[in-house]
């Protein structure tokens, strides 16, 4: 099983980035728990952040054929991007959506998200640890299909 898991505009920032909601821990620190997760799991994975939305889209358009399994946080693309939304339908793999705050909390204009038109599933205000999540409910998800 092979995973290509995305993170969009300002993820490379964590731990700056407005710590209060995000909180301390850094790009780094998600990419390590993220790889330990999937080497747990016995999934080979890439990681993947870009703050253009573009390069997103290209980047899950190369998935097809290649990864079973997307895990996404498109960070400010979630709540605007229609092309990241028919990417994702497009190469049709089975994608978890992920986000370190609660969407649902926030401004009313991060309430709404595109990409969970396409996503099997929304994991949203767990911190990083929604990542591990993520990885292992959609892992859960494809052996059960």
């Amino acid at each position: 099983m092979k995973f290509l898991i995305i993170n969009g505009p300002n993820l490379n920032m964590l731990g700056i980035r407005e710590p209060s909601i995000y909180g301390r821990q850094d790009f780094a620190a998600l990419l390590k728990l993220c790889g330990d997760t999937c080497d747990e799991a016995g999934i080979e994975y890439e990681t993947f952040q870009s703050n253009h939305e573009g390069d997103i889209v290209d980047k899950i358009q190369q998935a097809y054929g290649v990864f079973d399994g997307i895990v996404i946080n498109p960070a400010a693309y979630t709540h605007t991007s229609v092309a990241i939304l028919d990417a994702l339908k497009a190469v049709g793999i089975p994608t978890a959506e992920v986000h370190i705050s609660d969407i649902n909390t926030r401004e009313e204009f991060r309430k709404f998200s595109y990409v969970s038109l396409a996503a099997k599933f929304t994991i949203a205000g767990h911190g990083l640890d929604g990542y591990r999540e993520a990885i292992l409910r959609l892992k859960d998800l494809i052996e059960a299909n």
